[in-house]
């Protein structure tokens, strides 16, 4: 989609939000709005699906800082996560897999949505606290979103009626290595685009990384992929066929024997909002369209 097709109606609208994923492109757009050099916002939200490793909440904590300090109060707002509390509800996950006849697949990634839709469910909690002829011209809310030039492709509109989303840094003609140079002048070398603990979509070094800087995450990635190799009670609703194997990493073999050492897998930046997505290499997803 046209990133011209996605910019705002005229007229202004009656809260400003930012989707603030903790990633490295809504982290970008919350100090630009800090430093006024972007419009600013009213709220930042924060969907947690409550599975990201320790790492992420402490940067959570300081943009939080970051955003009192400029008049933007951040909403931290649930995302459910359903492997988080029932390992064996897996099938919300992109799993690697391998059919009994050798085939390679992987499942579609069922919980790609999760982040847009609790930004929208709170946008519209906001929008019912305020008086009804707030300002009954222009737009009800508008959501920027921290995506890239390079992940243009990955713009589209909003599910919910009364929000639009936005894309600033397409307006700006910002990469991720725009957003990442920023960032790093301003002293915040160290912001990664999220991924829960056991997300699919980690690459050799994230998997590595995880490992290395936070081991009881680590352990309970290695304890949902046992956890996940058969799939569970009502797999084959879900695509997942009788006699296949599933498994969180891409060389389909337990995440506690895999080699770490090559970097490779899936692209590292999957788990940017709107980008986080299924990757097709393996012929293909199965249980519904890709994300």
């Amino acid at each position: 989609m046209s990133p011209d097709r996605l910019r705002p109606h005229r007229g202004q609208p009656r809260l400003r939000l930012l989707h603030l994923d903790a990633g490295i492109g809504s982290s970008a757009l919350l100090l630009l709005a800090a430093q006024g050099a972007i419009p600013g916002f009213d709220y930042a939200v924060f969907p947690d699906p409550g599975w990201y490793p320790a790492a992420v909440y402490t940067h959570v904590r300081r943009l939080k800082r970051i955003a009192a300090d400029a008049g933007i109060r951040l909403i931290h707002t649930p995302a459910g996560h359903p492997t988080a509390a029932h390992h064996c509800r897996a099938p919300a996950l992109p799993l690697h897999s391998r059919d009994a006849d050798g085939t390679l697949a992987r499942l579609p990634n069922g919980c790609a949505r999760s982040r847009p839709r609790a930004v929208e469910s709170e946008a519209e909690r906001l929008l019912g606290n305020l008086a009804a002829d707030a300002t009954p011209e222009g737009a009800d809310a508008e959501c920027a979103v921290g995506l890239g030039v390079d992940h243009a492709a990955h713009a589209t509109r909003s599910e919910a009626e009364r929000l639009r989303f936005t894309y600033p840094l397409l307006d700006i003609g910002w990469t991720r290595r725009d957003c990442r140079a920023f960032l790093f002048l301003r002293g915040l070398a160290d912001v990664f685009d999220p991924l829960c603990i056991a997300c699919p979509n980690r690459s050799d070094s994230s998997w590595a990384e995880l490992k290395a800087t936070d081991p009881a995450a680590w352990e309970q990635a290695v304890a949902v992929d046992a956890a996940i190799r058969h799939g569970y009670a009502a797999a084959a609703a879900r695509g997942m066929p009788s006699g296949s194997t599933y498994y969180l990493h891409h060389d389909r073999v337990p995440l506690a024997e895999a080699d770490l050492d090559a970097d490779t897998g899936p692209d590292p930046d999957q788990g940017s909002p709107w980008a986080c997505r299924d990757d097709q290499a393996d012929n293909g997803t199965r249980g519904g369209d890709a994300t």
